[in-house]
C-alpha cells in the first residue's frame, strides 16, 4: 500500500497544536510546564491526565494510557497511523507526500479517493434537488409533516433521489464511469438511479466522509415496498459499521460524556432539533463491535432508546450484551408503546433522567415470562454473572421484591490501577523506570548517563530496549514512543531532577555489582577484592550524593 513520506509526517507533527487536539476531547489547565485534565478516555472526577505540549505527548496516571500526538488521534478517532496522519493533515491543510511500493497499492488508493469524491458529488446533487427544485416540493411536505425544520435538515445533508439516469448522465460527464457509480451504491445494474426518487439521508464515517445512503420510501407510487433502503455493501459501505450522526455528535458526546442510540434516521434529527446533540442511531436496533468501537473513542455511557418492541427483540439483547461486555455502562430509555423518540421530543429530557440500568431491564424482560422458576433461574445467573456494584445490588433487590425469592450476590473483587498498581512494583523496577524517565526528559542527562550502561544494568526488556533507543541506537516504535509518554509525565509528577539522576544511576551500577559478587562467591578471589573495591567507591559516591539532597 502507499506509505505516507516520512518528511510528511514530520510536518504534519510539527504543525498540529497537542493541546487543541487533546482540547477537543476533555478540558485542559495548564500546571507549570504542562496540561492536566481528566481523562478522556476512563471516567473519573480527579484529573490525572497529563499532556507536554513541547514534546507532544500524554499519560493517564488513572488508567495507564500513553503515547504521542499520533497515538492520541488513532485511538480517539478510530484510525491507524496513516489514517491519523491523514486526518491531522486535513486539519491543519498540511498537503501530503506518498511513497509507493507497488502500482497496485496506488491503483488501490486512488480508486478509493475517486469512489469518495463520487458519493460527496452525489450528495451535494441531491441536496440541491430536495431544497432548490420543484421536484422536492412534496419531500419538504414529509419533512415539515413530521416537525422537522429546514436547518437541521440541511445540516444532516438531507437530499431527493430524482430517479432515472440523470445522476448517473452528470457523473458520467464529470469522467466517472459506469462502474464506479455501481461501486459506489449510486446506480443498480441497469443504471438507473438506486434509491428511486426517495428522500436520501448520506451515511458518513465519523470524518465525516460519505460512504453511503439510507434512503426512505415517500411517494405512493414506490415501487420498492420497503420503507427504507440502504447503500448495497461494497468497498466502502458496511451497514454495521457504521453510527448515523457520529460526526455531527462527536463533540456533544464527549461534552456530556454519553451517547443517546435511537434506531432511526428522523429519531436523530428531531432530537437533535430539541437541543439533544449528543444523539445517533445504530443502523437498526441491534448494536455491533466496530459501532462499539467507534462510540467507545467517545464515551463509556450509552442511552439506549428503542421502541417497546425492539427494546425486547433478540438480536436488541444481544447488542446490548455487547456493549456491557465492551465495557460501557448501559440504560435503557423507556418508551412507551407503539412511541418512538421523534413523537417524544417534548419530554425526552425526563425520560432520559428515567432510564433504568441495563440489567434491571433485563430483569423486566425476563419477568414477562409466564413461567417464574425459568424467570428465577434466569436472572440468578445474570446476577452471579454481573460485576458487583450498585447496578448488580439494585436489581438483585429489584428481581427479589418482584419475585418474592431472595437472590443470592457473589462477592468481587477489585483491580488497582494508576498510582496503587506503580506502589506494588518492585523497587528494582521503579529504580529503571525512575532513571529512564529522566533520561527521556533531559536528553543531555541521556547523554552524560547512559553511555556507561548496557542492558545488565536493566531487567525489564522493554526497559532495555528503551535505554538503547535513549543512547541513540535504535528507532522507536509504538511501544517505546508510549512508555516514553508514561515516563515523561512521571517526571513531572514525581519532580525528578539532575540530583535524583546522579543517585539513580550509581544504585544501577551497586545492584549490578552486588549480582556479579553474589555470583562469584568468592571463587575468584582476585576479582571478588576488586569488585569490593567497585562497591565501596560506589557507596562513598551515593553517601555525598544523599548529603547533597539532604
Amino acid at each position: 500500500m502507499a506509505i505516507i513520506a516520512q518528511a510528511s509526517i514530520d510536518q504534519v507533527k510539527a504543525a498540529a497544536d497537542m493541546v487543541e487536539i487533546v482540547g477537543t476531547r476533555t478540558q485542559l489547565r495548564k500546571v507549570g510546564a504542562r496540561w492536566t485534565g481528566r481523562c478522556p478516555f476512563h471516567e473519573e472526577r480527579t484529573p490525572s491526565f497529563s499532556v507536554n505540549a513541547v514534546d507532544k505527548l500524554f499519560y493517564c496516571f488513572g488508567c495507564g494510557m500513553k503515547g504521542d500526538l499520533i497515538t492520541f488521534v488513532k485511538e480517539t478517532e478510530g484510525l491507524d497511523f496513516a489514517g491519523a496522519v491523514e486526518w491531522l493533515a486535513e486539519r491543519y491543510r498540511i498537503p501530503l507526500s506518498y511513497e509507493e511500493t507497488s502500482p497496485q497499492a496506488e491503483a488501490k488508493r486512488e480508486r478509493r479517493a475517486r469512489l469518495l469524491s463520487l458519493l460527496e458529488q452525489a450528495a451535494a446533487y441531491y441536496e440541491r434537488n430536495l431544497w432548490d427544485s420543484a421536484a422536492g416540493a412534496g419531500a419538504r411536505e414529509y419533512l415539515t409533516g413530521r416537525r422537522l425544520e429546514e436547518t437541521v435538515c440541511r445540516e444532516y445533508r438531507l437530499g431527493l433521489s430524482p430517479g432515472g439516469t440523470v445522476l448517473a448522465e452528470k457523473a458520467r460527464a464529470k469522467g466517472f464511469s459506469r462502474e464506479e457509480l455501481v461501486a459506489a451504491g449510486l446506480v443498480n445494474r441497469r443504471g438507473n438511479d438506486y434509491y428511486a426518487g426517495r428522500l436520501v439521508f448520506p451515511l458518513a464515517d465519523a470524518r465525516g466522509r460519505v460512504l453511503g445512503f439510507g434512503a426512505r420510501r415517500i411517494r405512493e407510487d414506490d415501487p420498492i415496498p420497503a420503507k427504507y433502503v440502504n447503500s448495497p455493501e461494497g468497498e466502502l459501505f458496511r451497514k454495521g459499521s457504521v453510527v448515523y450522526g457520529l460526526d455531527r455528535a462527536r463533540s456533544a458526546i464527549t461534552k456530556e460524556d454519553r451517547a443517546v442510540v435511537v434506531e432511526g434516521y428522523t429519531d436523530v434529527l428531531a432530537l437533535h432539533q430539541a437541543g439533544l446533540g449528543a444523539s445517533v442511531a445504530s443502523m437498526g436496533t441491534a448494536l455491533t463491535e466496530p459501532q462499539l468501537k467507534e462510540l467507545r473513542r467517545l464515551t463509556g455511557h450509552l442511552y439506549l432508546c428503542f421502541d417497546a418492541d425492539a427494546a425486547g427483540e433478540a438480536a436488541t439483547v444481544r447488542g446490548m450484551e455487547l456493549a456491557v461486555r465492551s465495557g460501557f455502562e448501559v440504560r435503557i430509555v423507556p418508551l412507551p408503546p407503539g412511541k418512538d423518540p421523534a413523537d417524544a421530543v417534548d419530554d425526552f429530557g425526563e425520560r432520559l433522567g428515567k432510564a433504568v440500568g441495563y440489567l434491571r431491564h433485563r430483569v423486566d424482560l425476563e419477568l414477562a415470562n409466564p413461567s417464574s422458576q425459568e424467570a428465577f433461574e434466569r436472572i440468578q445467573r445474570m446476577i452471579d454473572e454481573a460485576p458487583p456494584g450498585p447496578e448488580r445490588d439494585e436489581a438483585a433487590r429489584y428481581a427479589a421484591d418482584r419475585l418474592q425469592v431472595p437472590l443470592r450476590l457473589a462477592g468481587g473483587s477489585a483491580v488497582m490501577v494508576g498510582e496503587a498498581r506503580r506502589k506494588l512494583l518492585g523497587a528494582g523496577e521503579r529504580l529503571e523506570r525512575d532513571f529512564l524517565a529522566i533520561c527521556a526528559a533531559r536528553p543531555d542527562l541521556a547523554e552524560r548517563y547512559l553511555s556507561g550502561l548496557d542492558d545488565r544494568h536493566f531487567d525489564n526488556p522493554l526497559h532495555r530496549r528503551l535505554r538503547a533507543h535513549l543512547a541513540g541506537e535504535t528507532e522507536a516504535d509504538e511501544e517505546l514512543v508510549g512508555l516514553r509518554a508514561e515516563l515523561d509525565a512521571t517526571v513531572a509528577e514525581e519532580g525528578l531532577d539532575e540530583d535524583v539522576a546522579r543517585e539513580l544511576v550509581l544504585r544501577l551500577e551497586e545492584r549490578l555489582v552486588r549480582r556479579e559478587l553474589a555470583e562469584l562467591s568468592g571463587e575468584d578471589l582476585a576479582r571478588t577484592v576488586e569488585l569490593q573495591g567497585v562497591l565501596a567507591r560506589i557507596r562513598d559516591a551515593l553517601g555525598r550524593v544523599e548529603s547533597e539532597l539532604r
